[in-house]
């Protein structure tokens, strides 16, 4: 199928693109670029070595014969979106053209503002020209595991069935968001459940896990198409940031108690997950939800494997406990249900000692290329 991957410049955009393509869809990218200008603003840079988008796509091209299809722009500009989508013809659209960090989101007044324009407009935007020119297209969104926030009861796939005063239904899963990014996901969420409902759009809603990891078959092919690997206090994630700190002899940053457990994913099986809703596309009128995770962990849990994993590397790996800059429980229950996919046929990836030793390997690697200044948290939720 023809399949636009938004977003594709970025940390999943990017290797879910390359492995479409390489499954044989006909695959475009619409990006703006920003995300290469927020590391410029912020002074930081992902540990590996990123190539232009353009020399990334020519070097899968002259790998594999397979061309790649570029728009650049801006997904709040309309006319742009409307006049991409007309020429490539998508039949599915997968949508990660979204700022996706919670802390950036936390920065100050200005960030928070840039995180729900860029995130909801440009979703609003794109559901808009589905309704007048692509009604049949299928939409699969990357939603957050974080929309849902840490509930004293089991986290279903999207929905929950309740009793109330003698009457039952089932309703969307209450969202308990913890950032202005993830409120962000969850006015997407509300909105494209909207426009399936009142408009008959389909899409697959997929609320992913925190993604380790940086190699799949496709990056791992050729060093010009290389993975960015966060590491930073701001777009960095648990498990990565902590292998890199690991390899450079920093403590392994665990904020507060270390109990806040979320949902992970190798990052092999985010692509297959794409891969694997585009090809079981919604009905028309459905907003279908996937909770997009293989295991649950602690990030405590996290850090002490990392430690483990390090120390028989040679590694010499200290813990820290942090004073948390976020405002969230540091203890809880957290139960999620992620059956869906796995119906439809995911095989995980589950994390192991040999991929944290490759993870870890892989930082030594380009551990030259850290900025020690920048792994401490330096935003804090309340200012």
């Amino acid at each position: 199928m023809r399949v636009l991957v938004i977003g594709g410049d970025g940390y999943c955009g990017w290797a879910t693109a390359l492995h479409l393509s390489n499954r044989g869809h006909e695959v475009a990218i619409l990006d703006s670029l920003v995300r290469r200008h927020w590391d410029n603003e912020l002074c930081i840079d992902t540990l590996t070595p990123i190539a232009p988008i353009q020399t990334r796509l020519k070097r899968w091209k002259d790998l594999t014969g397979k061309a790649i299809d570029l728009f650049v722009g801006d997904l709040c500009n309309y006319e742009f979106l409307k006049n991409s989508m007309l020429q490539f013809q998508p039949d599915s659209i997968v949508h990660f053209g979204e700022q996706r960090s919670a802390p950036f989101s936390m920065i100050d007044r200005e960030h928070a503002v840039l995180t729900q324009v860029n995130n909801v407009v440009g979703t609003l935007n794109l559901l808009y020209v589905m309704r007048e020119h692509f009604p049949d297209a299928h939409l699969v969104k990357l939603g957050t595991m974080g929309e849902y926030g840490t509930p004293n009861i089991d986290i279903e796939e999207g929905y929950i069935t309740i009793e109330h005063n003698g009457r039952k239904d089932t309703l969307p899963y209450p969202k308990q968001p913890g950032s202005f990014y993830h409120l962000s996901k969850v006015h997407d969420s509300h909105n494209i459940h909207f426009a399936c409902k009142i408009w008959g759009l389909r899409a697959t809603d997929l609320n992913q896990g925190i993604v380790y990891g940086v190699l799949t078959e496709e990056t791992g092919m050729d060093e010009l198409l290389i993975n960015r690997l966060d590491y930073d206090g701001v777009f960095g994630t648990a498990l990565n940031r902590f292998c890199i700190q690991a390899a450079i002899g920093h403590p392994l940053t665990v904020y507060g108690k270390g109990g806040q457990t979320r949902g992970l994913l190798d990052i092999r099986d985010t692509v297959r997950c794409i891969e694997i809703a585009c090809n079981n596309p919604a009905e028309p009128g459905e907003f279908r939800v996937f909770n997009q995770f293989t295991e649950l962990f602690s990030v405590g849990d996290l850090a002490n494997m990392v430690q483990k994993a390090g120390t028989a590397l040679g590694l010499k790996v200290q813990v820290d406990h942090l004073e948390n800059p976020r405002v969230e429980k540091e203890e809880h229950y957290f139960n999620a249900k992620n059956t869906k996919l796995l119906d439809l046929g995911l095989q995980p990836h589950y994390l192991s000692d040999s991929l944290l030793d490759s993870l870890l390997n892989f930082a030594m690697k380009y551990k030259h290329r850290v900025d020690e200044k920048e792994i401490l948290p330096k935003v804090k939720w309340k200012g």
